[in-house]
């Protein structure tokens, strides 16, 4: 459903709630969270162009999750990451499937598309702390 990049986006924004107001360098985020190194310094150029994050170089430095971060849906981390989501499509591929056409598993498929939105919208980067990090397996 999501991209690796935003997976490791969220995962990144889980880590730093976990520290806040604490700067971190960006070693110590690829080691906890097992992101290559090269690939997490584009998502964290991303998200600090964006206003999630402040940078800072040098001895002390890192990278800081900004206090109002907290409180964004992470909707807006899947927009940021993957673009604007497509209309949803039929469970089956259908074209011609809606509500006065609908499939047979229309119904069951929109309520999911719906709980999907508001886990989207409802749930915030705070709500990453903890328990992102990748399990063994």
């Amino acid at each position: 459903m999501i991209s690796q990049t935003t997976k490791y986006a969220l995962m990144t924004l889980g880590f730093l709630a976990d520290h806040p107001g604490q700067w971190v360098q960006g070693s110590q985020i690829a080691e906890a969270t097992r992101i290559p190194a090269n690939y997490l310094s584009k998502i964290l150029n991303q998200l600090r162009k964006r206003g999630y994050l402040e940078s800072q170089k040098g001895w002390g430095g890192g990278f800081l999750l900004k206090e109002q971060a907290l409180a964004q849906p992470i909707g807006r981390i899947l927009e940021l990451f993957e673009g604007s989501q497509e209309p949803r499509q039929c469970v089956f591929g259908l074209r011609a499937c809606d509500d006065a056409h609908p499939c047979a598993l229309h119904s069951r498929w929109t309520r999911v598309q719906n709980e999907y939105d508001t886990l989207l919208e409802k749930t915030t980067v705070a709500d990453l702390r903890s328990g992102l990090q990748p399990q063994a397996g």
